[in-house]
């Protein structure tokens, strides 16, 4: 136990593991001790039959939450202990349904006194304990069930990664970067365009002069995302947020969220009641940042971008 206490909550998986190798263990013997010849890992799968109606495994592995695979392969070692039968479905003879068999049929009848014991067992054992195992199962199935414990370090990943980026304004030094990103993004997608040239070519010229804005990323103080604020001659719209990229190998590290958020505060610090923009749906992470950070579609808005299929807008 002192390896879990000094190793803490991180080894949750390793320590449930041990804990249901040990009860597994306990299982085999008491099995045995009952002449039930059944193995633990059976066990949901002989329940599920014992009530008496046949069953097509997808039904079974719908029923226990269990994958087919696994279900296949304990109906072939319960075949072989002689323990259940399979047959065609009288219903539809393109199915095959498993049932118990004579022998079966004894074992489920043989093991009632060894459900009672067990289950009394786990009572007394449960009414030792500060905390309900059962209830606390039944939590963790249900939270997991929600997001999973994969999604839930992701998300811890992200953010602890996230922490290290810093949100600057830009410099000529940022140029080269500023430039490389949309680039990358644009090729990838698309193709170059006169608006993009002359914006990426010359953003102190044609943005920042204009009395646009841009922010630069940085993590390890190496620049992996742009974002501009660019002016707009337009009666509803003062400024668009444009020309938003974040390194592929930067990915998943908050950073176009960071971006976005820094952006639309800037927008607000000069008074701009709508914040503008334009994408294309086929960049669908970009499309479901924007709607997180409140934009909503737009349409009728005049563009310089040929790749432009959405228009959006969010209220500051």
């Amino acid at each position: 136990m002192d390896f879990y206490n000094n190793v803490g909550k991180m080894a949750i998986g390793s320590r449930l593991r041990r804990l249901s190798e040990q009860i597994t263990e306990d299982a085999s013997q008491v099995y045995k001790m009952y002449n039930v010849s059944l193995q633990p890992k059976w066990f949901p799968v002989f329940h599920a039959l014992s009530q008496g109606q046949d069953k097509t495994i997808t039904a079974i592995a719908e029923e226990i939450g269990h994958s087919h695979p696994s279900v296949s392969t304990i109906i072939r070692e319960m075949v072989k202990q002689g323990l259940v039968v399979e047959k065609k479905d009288k219903q539809d003879g393109r199915k095959n349904v498993v049932a118990l068999s004579k022998k079966g049929r004894e074992v489920a009848t043989n093991i009632a006194p060894q459900y009672i014991d067990v289950t009394n067992a786990i009572e007394e054992a449960l009414s030792q304990t500060r905390y309900d195992l059962w209830k606390a199962i039944e939590e963790w199935e249900f939270l997991l069930q929600q997001k999973s414990l994969l999604r839930r370090v992701q998300e811890q990943k992200k953010l602890r990664e996230s922490r290290d980026v810093h949100i600057v304004d830009y410099k000529p030094a940022y140029q080269e970067a500023f430039k490389r990103l949309n680039e990358e993004w644009i090729s990838k997608y698309f193709k170059m365009e006169a608006a993009d040239h002359k914006a990426l070519d010359h953003p102190q010229n044609n943005i920042i002069a204009k009395g646009g804005h841009i922010l630069v990323a940085l993590y390890n103080n190496e620049p992996v995302g742009v974002c501009a604020l660019i002016k707009m001659d337009d009666p509803v719209y003062e400024y668009e947020l444009a020309k938003m990229a974040v390194s592929p190998a930067a990915q998943g590290k908050n950073i176009g969220w960071l971006l976005g958020q820094a952006i639309m505060e800037k927008a607000r610090s000069l008074g701009a009641k709508k914040l503008y923009l334009e994408s294309n749906t086929i960049l669908q992470p970009a499309i479901n940042l924007y709607h997180k950070l409140g934009f909503k579609r737009v349409v009728g808005h005049a563009t310089p971008y040929e790749r432009c299929n959405i228009q959006m807008e969010v209220v500051l």
